[in-house]
């Protein structure tokens, strides 16, 4: 692979001016694809074939509900509503006549009027015509206008529902300091603010493609709204870090004496091994998140992993020609003057070396009882897809009023569908036993269909919507409901599609982790010619995870530092959390530990002793890896504060995870767990020595004659 590599890199290197024309012209159609082709992202998340999914899809085809966007406009009055009757009309209305609304019903409509027992608290339902995550921005404002022309005349107004959900954006303040602290850091490392930007460039043309490519897609297919958050996040902080490992190898042949050419080319051959093999790891990953069967989340981890291919590709090919064109530039001009520009090992990295291979026990056992520790919280944590809405938003202060109106559990209702010969007595029927349970505040009346062969009641329980309570109510009901007579009944609701969708995931992440695992330390042995070395990768990846989810816990479920990150209120973590996180997670975990130890192999293939390999492997990756945590921590971080709840979640997991994988446990752990080792860390069974080298170290390279590897004399400086 490192042959192969070099002379892509060399391709780049003569062509440079085509591959950089091929790149750009590439973004730019992918920009227009996405204006022309793409469409709108969807917040649904559901499962095709399970019973909460199959009942909303038949309530939709039966009562001809459930798929459109609705807004519930809750109204309030100290002295009762039916003294602002006039103002309540007019406001009712006024929502009917707004744009792509359907109909909006009436509080106090005697026929069905939608007020609580005294009488102080209604709601209007607002239909549109639209999907959820369909309703434009200029509607939303057109609601809200309606509703404060309302409260003009006295009474309490707030918004909430499906159409309040805006489709979630990427970019903002926040990602852009994100951003900013990540040129920061590739400033220091360089010694150069030219090289930082091109650095920072590719990697955004990187991310452009590939989330334009899924605007392109929505155009063609549904797709989850965090979908492209999701890939812009890895895609860019990826896209930085690879591009970082080929620039930092550049510069080094560059300093050896090297001509651009021959420079360019090793850096491919080299580093740019490493990030194929880094990437590919990544992808797996992701690809892998498949195994779950759940569509939205395959979506995610399919549209993360092309992101990152093409980060990759862009690693490969459009940043070696870029350094091509800068030359030595990409240097110090302390470094082009001077005849011996490389530079002296970095005494801290050293003694950092020498300190954990030398008190290797003590650093092994500190480290691994301090993030044991760490992980502790990971035993309490809940999941749930019921998100909370913006703290001191019209939807939080809409829920509100309904909870103190209505109870609890009227933000979370529960539906049960029946279906059967005579559908309305069999619901009326099983009504009576499912009142009686302990958490049910209120079963409504049946609402049979037109053929009447279904039938629907909706169970409201005392519970809100994202508690432990209510998720057992639905075990409850299912189990009350599953031996009935005369028909067949569904139960259906946010809740239940919540627990659905945590079932399935819990089932299918053991799966998940062996298959995944299973496939990287495949991938591991043939980098490393190793057992051990993949193994000690391994173990470190799960303290890492622990440590990650441990501190998650920690912040968004007990509220430790909520402050610090902005957060609006704690509760259980979103249920994508755990599996996205630990996918993302052992992609980026295994970079480290392939860019890490590869120069420790490299090291030891030419002749070093164990130690001798270790500390010379760690002086040459250790600072170039800490500088790519420390981007990829600040990308991450930057998009926690921004208010996202599910990306805000997943984006502190991975910046936390980020950093103790970096600084603790590929510092530290594996260090001193290769030091302990010794000689034994590189040993293979020989019924394994058959398997193919991958040459992640470039050493194929040593053999290439001087005279071919230097065929190309050309340098721009």
């Amino acid at each position: 692979m490192a042959k192969l590599l070099y002379r892509l890199g060399l391709g780049a290197h003569r062509h440079r001016l085509p591959v950089v024309l091929i790149w750009l012209l590439v973004l730019v159609g992918s920009g227009v694809g996405a204006f022309t082709l793409g469409g709108e992202t969807s917040n649904a998340m559901s499962i095709p074939g399970q019973e909460s999914t199959t009942a909303l899809e038949r309530i939709q085809q039966k009562f001809g509900t459930g798929e459109t966007a609705q807004a519930r406009v809750v109204v309030h009055a100290q002295d009762k509503l039916p003294a602002h009757a006039k103002a309540i009309t007019d406001l009712v209305a006024d929502l009917g006549e707004l744009d792509g609304v359907k109909s909006a019903t009436n509080p106090l409509d005697p026929a069905a009027p939608s007020v609580n027992r005294d009488v102080d608290t209604g709601y209007s339902t607002v239909t549109y015509d639209v999907k959820p995550g369909e309703v434009t921005d200029a509607q939303r404002t057109a609601l809200l206008e309606a509703a404060d022309k309302a409260r003009a005349q006295g009474l309490t107004v707030e918004v909430g529902g499906t159409a309040m959900q805006a489709t979630p954006h990427v970019g903002g303040p926040t990602e852009a300091i994100g951003v900013v602290l990540a040129l920061v850091v590739l400033a220091l490392t360089y010694g150069s603010l030219v090289t930082a930007g091109m650095n920072l460039l590719t990697a955004g043309i990187g991310v452009g493609i590939g989330t334009l490519g899924i605007t392109i897609a929505t155009g063609f297919m549904d797709l989850q709204s965090t979908t492209p958050i999701l890939a812009s996040m890895l895609g860019l902080a990826v896209g930085i870090d690879y591009a970082l490992f080929i620039i930092n190898r550049y510069r080094q042949e560059l300093r050896r004496g090297a001509d651009v050419g021959h420079a360019v080319g090793t850096a491919v051959g080299t580093a740019g091994s490493a990030v194929v093999t880094a990437g590919l790891t990544v992808v797996i990953a992701l690809v892998g998140l498949v195994i779950a069967g759940i569509p939205f989340l395959t979506q995610m981890g399919v549209a993360a992993a092309a992101t990152i291919v093409v980060s990759v590709l862009i690693a490969i090919t459009l940043v070696p020609a870029v350094l091509s064109m800068l030359g030595r530039r990409v240097l110090t001009r302390k470094e082009r003057a001077s005849a011996d520009a490389e530079p002296k090992d970095r005494g801290v990295i050293r003694s950092w070396a020498g300190l954990v291979t030398k008190r290797r026990v003590t650093a092994l056992l500190l480290a691994v009882v301090a993030l044991g520790i760490v992980s502790i919280p990971v035993a309490s944590m809940d999941t749930t897809l019921i998100q909370k809405a913006p703290a001191n938003s019209t939807q939080e202060r809409a829920d509100q009023l309904l909870a103190r109106g209505f109870g609890e559990g009227f933000n979370g209702p529960i539906i049960v569908l029946v279906e059967g010969p005579d559908a309305a007595t069999t619901a009326t029927k099983a009504s009576e036993p499912l009142a009686k349970l302990s958490d049910v505040a209120l079963v409504t009346p049946a609402q049979p269909s037109a053929d009447g062969g279904s039938a629907m009641v909706t169970v409201i329980p005392k519970s809100g919507p994202d508690t432990a309570a209510t998720e057992q109510l639905v075990a409850d009901l299912r189990a009350e409901l599953s031996d009935l007579e005369g028909g067949k009944a569904y139960v259906t609701g946010a809740t239940a599609v919540s627990v659905d969708v945590a079932t399935s995931l819990d089932r299918a992440l053991p799966i998940y982790l062996a298959v995944v695992v299973g496939l990287a330390l495949v991938l591991l042995v043939l980098v490393f010619r190793s057992l051990l070395v993949p193994l000690v990768g391994v173990v470190g990846f799960l303290l890492t995870i622990g440590s990650s989810l441990g501190a998650t816990v920690a912040v968004f479920q007990w509220g430790w530092l909520a402050d610090a990150v902005n957060l609006d209120g704690t509760g259980p973590l979103i249920s994508l959390t755990p599996i996205l996180v630990i996918g993302i997670l052992f992609g980026l975990a295994m970079d480290y530990q392939i860019f890490l130890v590869s120069r420790m192999h490299e090291a030891h293939h030419r002749g070093a002793k164990p130690i001798e390999a270790i500390t010379t492997g760690f002086r040459q990756a250790a600072p170039v890896v800490v500088a790519a945590a420390l981007i990829m921590f600040s990308v991450f971080a930057g998009f926690v504060p921004a208010g996202e709840p599910t990306v805000k979640s997943i984006a502190f997991a991975l910046a936390v995870g980020i950093f103790v994988d970096a600084f603790v446990v590929r510092m530290i752990i594996v260090p001193a767990a290769l030091a302990l080792l010794g000689e034994r860390a590189w040993w293979l069974p020989k019924w394994l020595r058959w398997l193919p080298e991958l040459d992640v170290e470039g050493t194929a390279l040593d053999e290439m004659p001087a005279a071919k590897k230097n065929q190309e004399p050309v340098a721009v400086s």
